[in-house]
């Protein structure tokens, strides 16, 4: 996992509610077995209609997601957050998310920011008048910031998360920044649990 410490980029506008993982990345894309290739499969049924977000190419580049409410909602598959990340967004913001959602995207590197509706609804409409409009995810101050609009917004995050985000750990990397401790441990385990 990559450190993240200050995100800069422009957002897509995701006008939609209670978007569940299914709609995510339908359920046809789980039977791969490699752990690529899944940004084809985002939002992939939504993506047949030519007015879809996606498909509008003055968002393209765009590296925020900005999303309704309950965004993640459904079945939990890591598959949803892998399709977001390689689709290139590096976070999504959003008035609320699934709690298993949230937790996939905190272990695989995409940030997810709640913001209250209100702010959601002025960031759609400032980069729908312009998709240039920079957006920037602040994971040290815990704030987000669009200039264009004079928003100015912190965001709740767990400070174990917030670290997670800052120093690039995954769950293996969280180990092994006690690798010291447990190889004390170990050498102090009897020989008869060695084995």
């Amino acid at each position: 996992m990559k450190a993240v410490q200050i995100l800069t980029g422009t957002g897509m506008p995701l006008r939609r509610s209670d978007v569940d993982t299914d709609q995510i990345i339908p359920a046809d894309w789980l039977k791969r077995v490699e752990r690529t290739g899944f940004e084809a499969g985002l939002f992939s049924t939504w993506r047949d209609d030519k007015d879809f977000v996606l498909n509008d190419q003055r968002f393209a580049g765009a590296t925020v997601l900005v999303a309704g409410p309950s965004f993640g909602v459904g079945s939990s598959r890591e598959h949803a957050v892998w399709a977001i990340q390689q689709y290139g967004f590096d976070a999504v913001i959003a008035p609320s998310f699934s709690d298993i959602f949230r937790n996939n995207c905190t272990k695989n590197g995409l940030v997810p920011v709640v913001l209250p509706e209100a702010d959601v609804v002025r960031i759609w409409d400032a980069i729908e008048k312009d998709p240039a409009t920079p957006i920037t995810v602040d994971m040290e101050k815990l704030i987000v910031e669009v200039p264009a609009i004079g928003l100015r917004a912190s965001f709740p995050m767990n400070e174990s998360v917030q670290h997670r985000f800052l120093n690039g750990l995954d769950d293996i990397g969280i180990t092994m920044s006690h690798a010291d401790a447990i190889s004390a441990y170990e050498t102090k385990r009897p020989a008869w649990l060695a084995k």
